[in-house]
């Protein structure tokens, strides 16, 4: 679970207002588009077709109160601007988190609650001298509906986190996290759900999976804590379904979880990873180079851990970048252009290397 609006809140709204014009420094993007237009919009994934897609959103203007599920027409999104509606996915009820289209773009996996509860499930006030942690709800599990909101099938039913579940682009695996084994680890199934199998071993939370380009490796965000303490407070946290996601580094493995890699040594929250096209390189979201570690920027890194370069340097939160399945585009989310308030929106923009 990416849980934005946490990330947003470690950011004070005096932030906010105090953005420059820098877009001249974002080279590798051209032509950037505002797809969204208020709340919290995150983990917006394209189709297999790259014209749609799917993302989550708590957009308040919609009558949501968490997070719910909706597919997106990306020239539609474009032409109408605020006063597009996309397509609701989920249910509406309970609270949804990380789609993704199913490799024939007729359907669309996502993990709910709704057939546990039918209110969004109960959240910690925010407590600013309290340590900053992610609610993994057990109630969660994945499911998949029809792009007109009707769910066919429910892949998971242990009761425990399952979720974060992305499609490989062969279009034969399901990669996703779950608490069954007792950690959060990786866990692989075949395209119906069948085929179970643990791919992460490592005591920590192992998160936000994607395959590789020819679908034969992972790259993921793991926390890996060392110390007798940090042993006990991460087990202590996720005995109350709870995790604290400020120390991240991004890891890399065959789809077996073979040649495991540790892929940057950045120290703080580096996460949200995604392939290069050419799949020889990582881009992700990290607030390593803030000293406060408020700023999360997009960052790519050589596989091996080399030539780490900055990709954004607009507003103060730049997060789930995926590249469309041709290479030419690239979405992410972001708080620029929010009017000093704490929306963060989807954009696009065309890829330049």
């Amino acid at each position: 679970m990416q849980k934005l609006l946490g990330l947003i809140l470690l950011v004070p709204i005096s932030a906010f207002s105090q953005f420059k014009d820098t877009t001249k420094k974002e080279s590798h993007l051209v032509n950037i588009q505002q797809l969204s237009f208020g709340g919290d919009n995150a983990e917006a994934y394209f189709s297999f077709n790259g014209q749609f897609l799917s993302f989550q959103s708590n957009n308040s203007k919609w009558g949501l109160k968490c997070d719910q599920i909706f597919s997106m027409n990306i020239k539609k999104a474009i032409k109408q601007k605020s006063s597009y509606m996309p397509q609701l996915i989920s249910t509406g009820k309970g609270r949804t988190t990380c789609s993704y289209f199913m490799p024939n773009d007729k359907s669309i996996l996502f993990a709910s609650t709704h057939h546990h509860m039918d209110t969004c499930p109960a959240v910690a006030p925010y407590n600013p001298k309290a340590k900053y942690v992610w609610p993994v709800y057990p109630e969660f599990d994945v499911f998949i509906s029809n792009t007109k909101g009707k769910i066919i099938q429910q892949l998971t039913d242990t009761f425990g986190y399952d979720a974060e579940a992305t499609v490989s682009p062969k279009g034969d695996k399901i990669v996703f996290t779950s608490t069954r084994s007792g950690d959060l680890e990786l866990w692989t199934m075949n395209i119906d759900g069948s085929g179970l199998k643990q791919i992460t071993t490592g005591l920590g939370y192992d998160g936000g999976a994607f395959f590789s380009p020819d679908g034969t490796k992972l790259v993921f965000r793991a926390s890996r804590p060392k110390t007798d303490e940090e042993v006990k407070e991460y087990k202590d946290l996720l005995a109350q379904g709870l995790v604290a996601p400020t120390n991240m580094e991004i890891y890399v493995c065959d789809i077996d979880g073979g040649n495991l890699k540790q892929i940057t040594h950045l120290g703080k929250a580096n996460w949200a990873p995604f392939f290069s096209p050419d799949g020889k390189k990582i881009i992700f979201s990290s607030n390593h180079a803030s000293p406060r570690g408020y700023s999360f920027q997009l960052y790519m890194i050589n596989l091996d851990g080399t030539n780490l370069t900055q990709i954004t340097t607009e507003s103060n939160f730049n997060a789930f970048p995926m590249f469309s399945p041709d290479g030419k585009k690239l979405v992410w989310s972001s708080n620029r252009n929010n009017g000093g308030t704490r929306d963060t929106n989807l954009f696009i923009a065309d890829w330049i290397d």
